[in-house]
């Protein structure tokens, strides 16, 4: 079974940060290779579900013209419409997956720390729905811890093969380090646009 709304509720009810995003630098460095493994200085609109307290989402609110988050925690949600505030075009919504899945399409799906929580066939579900949301030339970046995680269904590794079992999409990003995995899979791989590094 995956983990319910009351598990990660309960968390925020003792901490706005209960992962130490804000203060680790294990999270912080994370958080700087996950920006950086995104081959494009600018997305168009981009979807972080799962978005927790909005650490992550306040890095990539910068590097696109709009973003969408989500998390199933009310006070997650809280915290992240207040981290993001200085940026009107990114949205936080509450919602569970897959069935509060948008119906945008976007550019760039971040799936970020949480695919493990979700049983394997209910994650498979996320999938699907993933790859007819992006664009032709929409990419998916993943990153998980790797240990084990008491209460969850899957582990990080487990979440990633599933994702590159049923993307159908080209893995262009693999950094594997003791304690987490960080991929990409894009629509339309491809090296340096050398008009826009002319710019």
């Amino acid at each position: 079974m995956s983990l319910p709304a009351d598990y990660f509720d309960e968390l925020f009810a003792d901490s706005d940060d209960p992962w130490a995003f804000r203060t680790r630098w294990y999270e912080q460095r994370k958080r700087d290779l996950t920006l950086a493994a995104l081959p494009r200085q600018r997305y168009a609109r981009v979807f972080e579900p799962g978005c927790a307290n909005g650490e992550l989402s306040l890095r990539l609110a910068q590097r696109c013209d709009a973003l969408l988050c989500m998390d199933m925690s009310a006070r997650a949600v809280e915290l992240a419409r207040g981290r993001l505030s200085q940026y009107p075009r990114a949205e936080v919504i509450e919602g569970r997956l897959p069935q509060d899945w948008p119906e945008e399409k976007f550019d760039l799906i971040v799936i970020s720390e949480w695919a493990y929580y979700l049983e394997p066939a209910l994650f498979i579900e996320v999938i699907e729905r993933i790859a007819s949301s992006l664009t032709p030339e929409g990419a998916v970046l993943a990153c998980h811890w790797l240990h084990p995680i008491e209460g969850c269904p899957m582990l990080g590794r487990e979440a990633h093969a599933l994702l590159d079992a049923h993307l159908s999409m080209r893995r262009t990003v693999r950094h594997e380090e003791t304690d987490f995995l960080l991929e990409m899979w894009s629509n339309k791989p491809g090296g340096i646009d050398l008009d826009e590094q002319a710019d």
